[in-house]
């Protein structure tokens, strides 16, 4: 199990819950009331600041129903929070941008974040020839 040291800024939203096997991803909240009109962007206070673990990172992404009920996209499309930024005032913020007129309420459920281990310190090996089985195209498509 590992510990997140949680502060909360606003009184307004719910305390975070991690429910046990139904997923490993967390909801966050409005910290404020937002009205947004079409084309509008801005960051949305999530209320909390977070000290993570040595090691961890925190990603942040729109819950599945995020669009549907708000018209909000995620201008970054996924968040990453390193655990340099761990201060008392380094409140977690959600960018978003409206592809309608909408009206977010204090503590709507808009995004979820998970923490994963930080990536492994990498080496690049330039070869004449990779081992892989050839698959042509693009990624996982194969379309040229």
């Amino acid at each position: 199990m590992v510990t997140l040291k949680i502060r909360y800024i606003s009184d307004k939203i719910e305390k975070l819950r991690y429910i046990d096997g139904k997923s490993d991803w967390v909801d966050l909240r409005s910290a404020e009331d937002v009205d947004l009109k079409a084309g509008e962007s801005r960051l949305i206070r999530l209320g909390i600041a977070v000290e993570l673990p040595e090691g961890y990172e925190a990603h942040i992404v729109p819950r599945s129903s995020t669009f549907r009920n708000f018209g909000i996209i995620q201008t970054n499309h996924m968040g990453v929070v390193d655990h340099s930024y761990c201060g008392d005032s380094d409140e977690w913020m959600y960018p978003v941008l409206a592809m309608r007129d909408t009206h977010i309420s204090v503590n709507d459920r808009i995004c979820q974040f998970r923490i994963m281990e930080n990536q492994p310190v990498l080496c690049f090996e330039e070869v004449e020839h990779l081992t892989g089985k050839e698959r042509g195209g693009f990624g996982s498509t194969g379309i040229h």
